[in-house]
């Protein structure tokens, strides 16, 4: 085994417990989420609960489709919940990928053996998306076991493409991370410029649906890209691939800077 690959498997391998415990806590959520669904959906006065939202909160939170497992599913769990876990462990662990190791000065051991600075990053990067990528096959087996059990009735295809967006949304924000990590070396620095950046993204998103005049910008924001119309049960929406072709050019314009820059131990 080479020590490139040795480079993406140490760094699944020193998240694997990490993982395993997001993996757990995500299971949970989806599980204790479905629960609640059959006392929803018994509700003699659901569609009155739902008139008395505000119109523009039914629309930011998909709350008159909560009559659906689909809907259900898409408000209490795909509008803001599922994205913050996604968002939070794709920015903490990019912001790690490279930081993390010039903060604890193992970086400079990592470059001078006969990985270059570019293939590091690459392989950082390779670790990262498995990593996210693993944490939405959770949210796909728990959405479709906890439907199953409690008769929300999400397809395998809806689970599927709910999964996706928000395994994309996580690596455009990790991605980033990762890119502002290896440009500045400063893990807090990537923490703060991504969570920044996601929230100004989503307050575009939500403000996009109350304001006539930023309505044209929302498709901008990754939050819509993400979630407009579902995401489960939206089928396989063409704003998807904004979100990886986002994060390829977060990752590919911090490589030459990476690359050129002087490592030392903080």
């Amino acid at each position: 085994m080479t020590m490139l690959t040795n480079v993406f498997v140490k760094t699944l391998r020193d998240q694997r417990r990490a993982l395993a415990g997001w993996s757990m806590g995500l299971a949970v959520l989806v599980l204790l989420e479905a629960a609640l669904w059959p006392t929803v959906r018994n509700m003699g006065n659901l569609q009155d609960f739902i008139a008395s939202y505000p119109e523009a909160l039914r629309e930011l939170f998909k709350i008159d489709q909560f009559a659906t497992g689909n809907g259900f599913f898409n408000g209490e769990l795909y509008s803001l919940m599922l994205p913050i876990l996604f968002l939070v462990y794709g920015i903490g662990r990019g912001a790690r990928a490279v930081a993390g190791e010039e903060e604890a000065g193992t970086l400079e051991v990592l470059l001078t053996t006969r990985v270059s600075p570019v293939s590091l990053v690459l392989h950082k990067a390779a670790a990262l998306a498995v990593a996210v990528a693993g944490l939405g096959v959770v949210l796909f087996v728990a959405v479709l076991l906890s439907s199953s059990a409690f008769g929300l009735g999400v397809t395998p295809a809806d689970a599927l493409t709910g999964s996706l967006s928000m395994v994309l949304l996580g690596l455009e924000f990790g991605m980033l991370a990762l890119a502002v990590s290896a440009v500045s070396g400063r893990h807090a620095v990537a923490v703060a410029a991504a969570s920044a950046l996601a929230v100004a993204a989503y307050l575009l998103y939500a403000a996009g649906g109350l304001v006539d005049a930023l309505r044209s910008w929302r498709g901008v924001s990754p939050f819509q890209q993400a979630l407009a119309d579902g995401p489960l049960g939206a089928g396989l929406p063409a704003s998807y691939v904004w979100m990886p072709l986002a994060a390829a050019v977060f990752l590919f314009v911090a490589l030459p800077v990476f690359d050129r820059r002087d490592i030392t131990v903080h």
